[in-house]
């Protein structure tokens, strides 16, 4: 079935054809989800409120963009405002292990590379990783990009390559420990 003939169905509140649209989108925002946000269950709460989202508000979709532009600009939007929120509560959080070792100056192995390259995505400022995230992990095209995040072509490429060098930055003494 044409993806526009289930929007129009979704639009007089045929629920069959929900669940298509739905079934048709979901690993892709949920990925888009996790990679920004770096929690699962973060990531299917993102995924639940982005269709939900998308839902009450298809009414508002003109067509001019795909469907799946429009549905991950909403994601990229919820994910964003999720992570603030979340960001606030984890600031004044402490893990309680490392509450004993408060103070300690142990110095501890270095992670490895994965988790070191998870951490430095996740340190980029959200302008950067978004677009990181969407090009590089997720296969984006800067059009398609500019489009969800309503950035010109071009500001999509600067961020791209200021996250590409931040990233650069951020693990080139991790790499020079593995090169020696």
């Amino acid at each position: 079935m044409d993806e526009r003939d289930l929007i129009a169905r979704v639009r007089s509140g045929d629920a069959v054809a929900e669940r298509e649209l739905y079934d048709t989108h979901v690993d892709r925002v949920y990925r888009l989800a996790y990679r920004i946000s770096g929690d699962d269950v973060l990531a299917q709460d993102i995924t639940q409120d982005t269709f939900i989202r998308a839902f009450d508000r298809i009414v508002d979709f003109r067509g001019e963009a795909a469907f799946g532009t429009w549905l991950h600009s909403i994601g990229t939007t919820v994910a964003l405002n999720t992570l603030r929120k979340v960001k606030r509560f984890r600031t004044r959080e402490i893990d309680l292990g490392e509450a004993r070792t408060v103070g300690d100056r142990v110095r501890q192995a270095e992670p490895d590379l994965k988790e070191r390259l998870r951490e430095a995505i996740d340190d980029l400022p959200d302008k950067y990783r978004l677009v990181f995230v969407m090009h590089d992990v997720e296969g984006f095209k800067h059009r398609e990009i500019a489009e969800t995040l309503g950035l010109q072509i071009g500001t999509s490429k600067a961020q791209l390559s200021r996250a590409r060098a931040k990233l650069r930055e951020s693990l080139a003494e991790f790499v020079q420990e593995w090169v020696s």
